[in-house]
């Protein structure tokens, strides 16, 4: 895309970037269509009681006491599904949500290759960066979500029970609508740093100014782990807002070697 062109070639170039990431988008969910097994084997994986992190706290646990923790204990949590068509329903949105994670680094790569030639070329080599970086900010929110955060929710959720004579048992609606919504939320909770590297850049806010209101900030955090996470476990509410308030305090100082 050249600086000559017109509004209208402006508009044909965006359009056919379009194209290329709806295509990108639907042949990786296509492709994720048909590897059902594999995705759903790990995607269920957290209900079962040997999945890597139960195993790895009761290992954990075992060193300090040699009846273990029974974590991996009592998860006898059954999925269940309640429509007709919610099965294959279920199959497609999975697939859409899987072809956009594989396709993202090319959608954002379009995005990017767009919008670079109205940049400087140092404001392009930050632009990349920043692309990066944030890509790979959100897988690591995803990965920490499936691996800690929804697990031992689930554990607690999926087991609890206010009487021995009802059993326990999941839509699967209701398990992928929690794993997603948990995932999706703590990957955009790791683009904390990225956002404020860009207000730092712009001037709105200050290392400074981050510091003053850390009691607030700390606070608030609390209240959005307990929303992303609404359990009544606090160890699990933890283990949300400690990597936020991580993730603020690791902004304060790349805000501050912004500013610097």
């Amino acid at each position: 895309m050249s600086d000559s062109l017109s509004f209208w070639d402006h508009l044909d170039e965006l359009r056919d970037i379009l194209i290329r990431m709806i295509i990108a988008l639907l042949l990786c969910s296509v492709i994720a269509f048909c590897f059902k097994d594999s995705i759903f084997n790990i995607i269920l994986a957290p209900q079962d009681g040997g999945f890597v992190t139960y195993r790895l706290l009761e290992h954990v646990a075992s060193v300090f006491s040699s009846t273990g923790s029974g974590i991996a204990e009592g998860m006898s949590v059954r999925l269940i599904n309640t429509g007709l068509a919610h099965q294959f329903l279920i199959h497609v949105k999975t697939s859409l949500y899987v072809g956009f994670m594989v396709s993202s680094p090319y959608i954002l790569y379009q995005l990017f290759r767009f919008v670079s030639p109205a940049l400087y070329r140092q404001e392009r080599n930050y632009a990349k960066w920043l692309v990066i970086c944030g890509f790979l900010m959100f897988l690591l929110g995803i990965m920490l979500a499936y691996f800690l955060i929804f697990p031992l929710t689930f554990r607690f959720l999926g087991t609890y029970q206010v009487s021995s004579a009802i059993e326990n048992t999941v839509t699967i609606a209701s398990y992928l609508d929690t794993l997603i919504t948990i995932s999706l939320s703590m990957g955009l909770v790791f683009e904390i740093p990225v956002v404020c590297w860009i207000m730092g850049r712009m001037g709105l806010v200050s290392a400074d100014m981050m510091k003053k209101y850390r009691r607030h900030v700390v606070v608030a955090l609390l209240v959005l782990g307990a929303i992303i996470t609404p359990t009544a476990d606090v160890f699990t509410l933890m283990l949300v807002s400690l990597p936020m308030w991580i993730l603020y305090e690791l902004s304060i100082h790349v805000v501050g070697k912004v500013s610097g």
